[in-house]
């Protein structure tokens, strides 16, 4: 699980410096939505239903953002779950 969390804080990291670097409102919301996404990933939150009414591109980063960061949940959990030792495979 540490993994997830340091892929995660790595990319929602990311996001807050390239929305120092935006040089256009939609694309400061774009990141800014894309942190939301990651962060809601992390605490088990989703605000799909907050970003319906924003523009399609802002709401296509808060939705990439939620479903990468549930995807490395996911990926770390079996990972944590395949290294223990009862679920070793034998060859």
């Amino acid at each position: 699980m540490a993994y997830a969390a340091n892929s995660i804080a790595s990319r929602i990291e990311w996001c807050r410096r390239q929305r120092t670097q935006a040089r256009a409102q939609l694309e400061l919301e774009g990141w800014q939505a894309e942190e939301d996404g990651l962060l809601d990933a992390i605490h088990n939150r989703d605000h799909t239903n907050q970003y319906l009414h924003c523009p399609p591109a802002v709401f296509e980063r808060y939705a990439m953002g939620l479903q990468d960061g549930q995807a490395l949940i996911r990926t770390a959990a079996v990972d944590q779950h395949l290294a223990t030792p009862d679920h070793r495979t034998h060859v």
